[in-house]
């Protein structure tokens, strides 16, 4: 693992590791969450650019990953990311969600900040999963 790993990353991943029933439940169900908390802020236009840039920095290695026309214009806007992840086996799921949703925390970072970011994913998945998660990083 890259020692230089930042906090939320870690928190990302191990977001992602649930059992191989419920990956792709877990995926959609956070991206919701983080879609409300971004979209407050940037708008549904800008979410969906960062998106979609985000599924286009990641396509390279997961070509099965393609952008969807449908995620703006969708009161379901993560079907065809569900339906993406649901026809790969659980690792396969489990590492194209972890990449995209780093990808797209990086971009968001980069523009707002890094302790901005952390309190967007803070409000979007509660203070105990990130409190939880940094614990378990200091007894790794």
């Amino acid at each position: 693992m890259n020692t230089n790993e930042l906090p939320r990353h870690k928190l990302i991943k191990s977001l992602m590791a649930q059992e191989a029933e419920a990956i792709v439940d877990n995926a959609i169900d956070l991206w919701e969450r983080l879609a409300i908390q971004v979209t407050a802020i940037i708008g549904k236009n800008g979410f969906t650019s960062l998106y979609e840039r985000s599924v286009f920095l990641v396509q390279p290695t997961f070509p099965w990953l393609a952008p969807g026309p449908q995620l703006s214009k969708s009161d379901h806007r993560f079907e065809e990311l569900k339906t993406y992840l649901e026809g790969q086996n659980p690792a396969q799921a489990h590492e194209a969600n972890s990449q995209l949703m780093i990808t797209f925390t990086d971009i968001l970072a980069s523009l707002i900040g890094e302790q901005l970011m952390i309190r967007i994913l803070r409000a979007a998945w509660g203070d105990s999963v990130w409190d939880n998660s940094v614990e378990v990083s200091k007894n790794a």
